[in-house]
């Protein structure tokens, strides 16, 4: 699956509508598209985009398409952003260690330096 693809897919809010109806099963393509107060043809549309990243499988029967949702490419999605945040998280646990480490030895050496008196004229 291309991950362009399945975040294109999933940056619509149609199209996220769309895959929680299917998450509660299998349904006709009229059935996915008659809460929405948008054309059929407009709908086909976002089912395009959906199938397109492998999101959502057709099923034909005669005149009628079934639509189901392919789990997968969810999992897919899942672990690259696990890895990402992870890798993030990562680099973020470093760069405070260093910054508090460079904290500590400014700190440390305002501590050291002998204080001035000023001198009086």
């Amino acid at each position: 699956m291309d991950l362009d693809d399945g975040f294109t897919a999933l940056a619509d809010g149609t199209r996220r509508t769309i895959l929680k109806r299917l998450a509660s099963g299998e349904a006709r393509v009229t059935e996915v598209a008659e809460p929405f107060d948008i054309s059929l043809n407009s709908v086909s549309k976002h089912i395009r985009i959906l199938e397109r990243a492998g999101l959502v499988r057709r099923r034909v029967a005669g005149r009628d398409h079934f639509l189901s949702l392919e789990r997968k490419p969810f999992d897919d999605l899942t672990a690259w952003m696990q890895q990402t945040r992870e890798a993030w998280t990562q680099r973020l646990d470093a760069l405070e260690a260093a910054l508090r480490a460079e904290d500590a030895i400014a700190a440390a050496s305002r501590r050291s330096r002998p204080s001035h008196p000023r001198s009086r004229k």
